[in-house]
Parts: structure tokens; C-alpha cells; sequence
């Protein structure tokens, strides 16, 4: 027998039905975790050890997710290619680059992100041909013309200060300068 529309709905008032929230908190703790493993991946490349720090965090007041399931969940997505810390070091230079940042502040951010020493010197050089046009682009766009250009001057030492929170080395900063500053 065949059931009219009206009869369905008033059949279903007996069963509840679970909202999508509902049933996302009953799913098991691996499939939590990868689905928010995946959630962070989708936005933006992250390093495997952010990643856990940042699943961590999430579901720290969740009894069923330590970190040895968190590991096996993000080896996983590591071994289907979903998570790479290579693919997540070249793309934090090449965006950082564009930013205005050099080599000691992409160095330093890097490391604290849990990429290792030889990811980062396969990417990152400190002898880079860019560095120094970066830099003398930055100090062309912060120098007015009514600038004092005594070296050692206010404008010398706002400038020296700026391009060293950019992470560029000293031989960069004091080349770049020698060239705008009066001696």
C-alpha cells in the first residue's frame, strides 16, 4: 500500500531524527580527528607537527584522542600524499618571500612550525640572488627624499632595525644601506 506525503511526515514525528552536529558527535574519535585534520589541510598546507599541535588543542578535552591517535590518524593522510611537509616548506618560502621576509625570519619561523633542518636547506638559501633586491626595494619604499641621510642617523637606524625584524643578515642590511646613507 502506498503511502501519501502527509502520512509520511506524521509517520517519521515517531523516530527522531539526528542534526548533523548530533551525529558528527557520535562518530568514533579517528574519523573526529581526521575530519579535522582534513578541515585544516583544505584552507592551507600545514607542517605535520602543526597539525598535531593544532589537533591537540581541539580536542583536549576529549578523553578519546591522545596523541598516539592523533599520529596514526596524520600518518595516515601522510602516506596518501595528503599531508607533506615539503610540499607545506616550499609554499610557506615561496608565500613568505612575496611578504617581504628574508632568511633569518622564514629560517626561524620554519623551525618553530617543526620543519626539519634539511627540508628548510633544500628550499630556503641564504645566498639567494632575491634577498638583496628585496631588500632595497623595502628601503626605497620606506626612504622619503627629505630624509636625513646621515649614516647612523634616525632614518639609518629605523631602517637597519626594520630590515633585521625582516630576517635579512647584516652583510644584506649594510650593503643595501652603504649605498643610500652618506658616510
Amino acid at each position: 500500500m502506498r503511502r501519501t506525503a502527509r502520512e509520511n511526515l506524521e509517520g517519521e514525528g515517531d523516530r527522531p531524527s539526528l542534526s548533523k552536529k548530533a551525529q558528527r558527535s557520535q562518530e568514533p574519535a579517528p574519523i573526529k580527528i581526521r575530519r579535522a585534520a582534513m578541515d585544516s589541510l583544505a584552507r592551507r598546507e600545514h607542517s605535520y607537527a602543526e597539525l598535531a599541535r593544532k589537533l591537540l588543542t581541539k580536542f583536549a578535552d576529549n578523553p578519546d584522542v591522545d596523541r598516539e591517535s592523533i599520529d596514526e590518524q596524520l600518518s595516515r593522510l601522510r602516506d596518501q600524499g595528503l599531508q607533506s611537509d615539503t610540499r607545506f616548506a616550499e609554499a610557506y618560502v615561496r608565500y613568505r618571500k612575496t611578504r617581504g621576509f628574508s632568511y633569518l625570519h622564514i629560517r626561524a619561523d620554519l623551525l618553530g612550525r617543526g620543519v626539519s633542518e634539511a627540508l628548510i636547506e633544500a628550499y630556503l638559501f641564504e645566498d639567494d640572488e632575491d634577498w638583496l633586491a628585496m631588500a632595497e626595494s623595502l628601503v626605497e619604499k620606506r626612504l622619503r627624499s627629505d630624509d636625513d641621510r646621515r649614516f647612523g642617523g634616525k632614518a639609518h637606524l629605523k631602517l637597519t632595525r626594520f630590515l633585521e625584524s625582516r630576517g635579512f643578515t647584516q652583510a644584506t642590511i649594510r650593503r643595501v644601506l652603504d649605498a643610500k646613507f652618506l658616510r
